[in-house]
């Protein structure tokens, strides 16, 4: 078994060729929403899981949808649940810049 199949899950697919081994600063636990620094980056990002990513664009599907169908309601029902998920989201990446004495890149 190869060093990356090793921490390969069973539902990972092994990408051959493009695939580039790199360090980054973990600045967080490495969860689903783990804040990271890439190599020659100044401010740290969020990596977001691929099913994280689909959920939260099917979040702003429904919101889009229920504009369309002119259910206001439903639209802002929807529009504030993805709100409070972006907010936990922002305030787990400030949380983790204020920790590590990070300016705010805004």
């Amino acid at each position: 078994m190869s060093s990356i199949e090793h921490f390969m899950s069973d539902g990972d697919v092994r990408l051959d060729g493009l695939m580039e081994r790199i360090e980054a600063e973990l600045f967080t636990d490495g969860g689903n929403d783990a804040v990271v620094r890439m190599p020659g980056r100044r401010f740290p990002g969020v990596l977001v899981q691929g099913d994280s990513l689909r959920i939260l664009r099917s979040d702003v599907a429904e919101v889009v949808e229920a504009c369309e169908r002119g259910d206001l309601d439903e639209a802002r029902e929807s529009a504030g649940l993805l709100l409070a998920s972006l907010d936990a989201l922002l305030t787990r990446y400030e949380a983790a810049l204020a920790e590590h004495d990070i300016p705010r890149p805004y």
